[in-house]
C-alpha cells in the first residue's frame, strides 16, 4: 500500500488514477511515499526518509525545494503541456485586451450616465479615445518554446502575425511541434529588437529573473506590448512602469498583480488565471498522478524536473532502481555488487542529467534486501529501491 499526501485540492480525475486497493490518499498522511500538490510551499518542510516522489499538478516548481529533494534521490514530477491550451487562450485574450483597449473601454461604458440617447451621444464622442490596431503584420516574440510557448507561437501565426521565438533549450521533439514559419532568434536581444509584442514562457530561475529590465527595455521597439503569464519576477515592474510613463512601452499585461501595477495606466493585471480552467486542472492532475504511479510501481521516470527520463518496459518481475551522482564507475560498482551476489542482469539502463543519474536494473531473480543495502551504501548513491 502506497501512502499519498495531498496538500492542495487535486482534481478527482487525477486522484481516481490511484486505485484504492494500492493507494491510501489523504491530507494528513504522516510518512508518505509521495506528495501531490499544486501551489503549497514545501520549502522548510521536513521530509520523511521514506518519501519517494513529489508530483506538482502544474508546471512551475518554485514552491518546491528541488535541490534538497534531489540530494535525497527524490524525483520531482510536473505536468508540462497539460495546461498549455489554457495559458495560450489567456495570452491571446491578453493581446486583444491590450491592443483594443478593451478594459479601459469597458470602464468608460460602465461609467456612462443619462438617458439612452445621452449615452449614445457620449459613446460616439468618447470612443475615439479607445481606438486600437489589428494584429496581422505585427511581430510577436515568444521567449521560451516549451509546450506553452510553442502553442502561443503557433496561435500568433494563426492570427496573421509574424512570429519570432527564442529558446536555447529547444528539443528536437519540441521543434517538430513548432511551425516552420516561426523565425528562430539567436538571442533574447535579437528577439526583443524585432518584436511589437513579447510574451514570456520561462521558469523563474536566476537566469530569467528580470529578463525585462532597464537595459533590455532600451533596445525594444517603441510602443511594445509586454505579456507575462509565466512567473512573477520575470519582468522588472519598476522598469516597465517607468517605460510606460516615458512612452516607450504601449502596454503591459500580467498575471501577477502588485501594488505598483494593479491600478497602473496601460497595465492589465489578472489574478494568476493562466491555468485556471477545469480542463487544465484535470489534465495536470491526471498527468502527474500517472507519472507518480508509474514511478512508484515500476520505477519509471517521465517529466521529472531533476532526473532524466528513464522509461523501461517490464520484461522481468524483479527490478532495482538507483538514483546516484553522475560520477565515473558508478555502474561498475552497482553491477559488481550484483555479480558478487550471483544476480543475472536481464537489462540495465542508465541515463544522466547534469550531476544526477538514474539506473534501472532488471534481474532474472529477486534482489535480496542485503544487496540493495550494499548498493545504497555506495558513495554517491542517494536512493536504491527494490520494485
Amino acid at each position: 500500500m502506497f501512502k499519498i499526501l495531498v496538500l492542495n485540492s487535486i482534481s478527482a480525475h487525477g486522484l481516481e488514477r490511484l486505485p484504492p486497493a494500492r493507494y491510501q490518499i489523504g491530507d494528513d498522511i504522516a510518512e508518505p511515499d509521495a506528495i501531490l500538490l499544486r501551489s503549497h510551499k514545501l520549502h522548510g518542510m521536513n521530509f520523511a526518509p521514506g518519501l519517494k516522489a513529489v508530483g506538482r499538478a502544474g508546471t512551475g516548481v518554485n514552491n518546491i525545494p528541488v535541490d534538497a529533494l534531489s540530494r535525497m534521490g527524490v524525483p520531482v514530477f510536473n505536468a508540462p503541456g497539460a495546461n498549455a491550451n489554457a495559458v495560450k487562450e489567456l495570452v491571446v485574450a491578453g493581446l486583444i485586451l491590450a491592443f483594443r483597449h478593451v478594459c479601459e473601454a469597458w470602464d468608460f461604458a460602465r461609467s456612462l450616465q443619462g438617458t439612452d440617447a445621452e449615452i449614445s451621444k457620449s459613446v460616439e464622442a468618447g470612443k475615439k479615445k479607445f481606438a486600437g490596431f489589428e494584429l496581422p503584420g505585427h511581430t510577436l516574440g515568444v521567449v521560451g518554446l516549451g509546450a506553452i510557448g510553442r502553442s502561443v507561437a503557433n496561435a500568433g501565426l494563426a492570427l496573421g502575425m509574424d512570429v519570432i521565438g527564442f529558446d536555447p533549450g529547444l528539443t528536437v521533439e519540441g521543434a517538430w511541434q513548432l511551425s516552420s514559419r516561426v523565425k528562430k532568434a539567436a538571442s533574447v536581444e535579437e528577439l526583443l529588437r524585432a518584436s511589437d509584442f513579447v510574451s514570456f514562457h520561462v521558469p523563474l530561475v536566476d537566469a530569467t529573473r528580470h529578463m525585462v529590465n532597464p537595459a533590455r527595455l532600451k533596445i525594444m521597439k517603441d510602443g511594445v506590448v509586454i505579456l507575462n503569464f509565466a512567473r512573477e519576477g520575470i519582468v522588472d515592474d519598476v522598469a516597465v512602469s517607468a517605460a510606460i510613463k516615458a512612452g516607450k512601452v504601449y502596454g503591459y499585461v500580467s498575471d501577477f498583480p502588485t501594488n505598483l501595477m494593479k491600478n497602473h495606466e496601460r497595465v492589465i493585471t489578472l489574478p494568476h488565471l493562466g491555468a485556471s480552467t477545469s480542463e487544465a486542472e484535470d489534465n495536470c492532475a491526471v498527468m502527474v498522478a500517472d507519472q507518480v504511479r508509474d514511478f512508484l510501481e515500476n520505477g519509471n521516470i517521465l517529466n521529472a524536473v531533476n532526473f532524466p527520463d528513464v522509461v523501461v518496459p517490464r520484461e522481468s518481475d524483479h527490478r532495482l532502481v538507483v538514483a546516484n551522482a553522475n560520477v565515473p564507475n558508478m555502474l561498475g560498482q552497482i553491477s559488481t555488487v550484483m555479480a558478487d551476489s550471483r544476480l543475472n542482469i536481464h537489462e540495465m539502463v542508465n541515463r544522466s542529467r547534469g550531476d544526477l543519474a538514474y539506473t534501472v536494473v532488471d534481474t532474472d531473480s529477486p534482489v535480496p534486501e542485503a544487496v540493495r543495502g550494499r548498493i545504497a551504501a555506495i558513495e554517491g548513491v542517494m536512493m536504491a529501491r527494490i520494485i
